[in-house]
């Protein structure tokens, strides 16, 4: 039997993988950690440690105490707030991924998922249909960490047999979690001023066209690529995932079906830069072709979904 650590679980994509992975390996096996106390559906429903990734001593004795097989490593600092402290987001971003995959190399662990991301991109990128191969050159902090650390997770699988894997995730959507200091924030901050005030001032310009996808989507190709024959997993920096592209103004158009008296207007700050730097659709068939890569949730059904679920908090 697998024995999973989550660092990160109080995060936007931790929240949600920790429970679906605890339905699948079960309760005990899934050891949930974080920087800081995480919601009680997580605390209470299976093994919790407070845990800086940072920290090899206590790192060390989680996964040694725990016997843990395969690590998910998601805690990061996103996009917008890594421009704020890029030297601190860099530390916290590449040391916590290198102090994961020397732990894995000492104590042989089975697998290691880490998430990278579109910010691996940058302006000279083809922006339409961006490729899984292609020109690579970040202009963020974010992005120049995540692109570090795609090479990091392929030197360990040549040099050392470590089997890493990894995703490129387009902007997340989930009514689970609010948004959390990234360039995609809109797409969940949208919600909440759309239900609770009729109204969204939005801090990318209304054109801004960015791959999204919905966390129950994003969740089930976690695990499907983790789940997957090594055999079958040829790329071993990180994957194209797609999901569905979408601007600001075609989402309010959306929610203004089920709320006809919302409005949006448009303040784009330092973000707009970053978003003007990253693809405006990506191509996965890589993805799709290896390990089966699918999505269900379009723009019309996501919206339904994040407006009845977000709209239950305040009723």
């Amino acid at each position: 039997m697998e024995k999973i650590l989550v660092i990160g679980c109080a995060g936007q994509i931790g929240s949600e993988l920790t429970l679906e992975l605890r339905k699948i390996y079960g309760d005990s096996n899934v050891v949930a950690t974080d920087i800081k106390p995480a919601d009680k559906e997580i605390t209470e429903g299976g093994p919790f440690e407070i845990l800086d990734v940072l920290d090899t001593h206590r790192l060390f004795g989680t996964v040694s105490r725990n016997k843990i097989t395969q690590i998910y490593h998601l805690a990061a600092i996103l996009s917008g707030n890594a421009e704020k402290k890029p030297i601190a987001s860099w530390h916290i971003n590449m040391e916590s991924l290198l102090n994961v995959m020397e732990l894995s190399r000492e104590l042989n662990l089975s697998k290691v998922f880490w998430p990278s991301s579109i910010a691996v991109f940058g302006p000279t990128t083809p922006r339409e249909n961006t490729p899984q191969f292609t020109v690579m050159e970040p202009n963020t902090v974010y992005g120049i960490s995540k692109l570090a650390g795609e090479r990091w997770l392929e030197y360990y699988f040549h040099r050392y047999g470590i089997d890493g894997r990894s995703i490129r995730y387009p902007g997340l959507i989930s009514h689970k979690t609010e948004a959390g200091g990234g360039t995609t924030d809109y797409a969940v901050e949208i919600f909440y001023d759309a239900i609770r005030e009729k109204k969204y001032e939005c801090f990318l310009s209304e054109d801004t066209y960015l791959p999204m996808q919905f966390m129950d989507d994003a969740i089930k190709a976690t695990i499907n690529l983790m789940e997957a024959p090594a055999d079958k997993i040829q790329v071993r920096s990180s994957y194209n995932v797609a999901g569905i592209s979408f601007s600001p103004k075609e989402m309010a158009e959306e929610i203004k079906k089920q709320i006809p008296d919302f409005n949006i207007s448009y303040n784009p700050d330092f973000r707009q830069a970053i978003a003007d730097s990253w693809p405006k659709s990506i191509d996965d068939t890589v993805a799709q072709q290896e390990w089966g890569l699918t999505n269900s949730f379009d723009l019309k059904k996501m919206v339904e979904v994040m407006l009845r679920e977000v709209g239950k908090k305040f009723s």
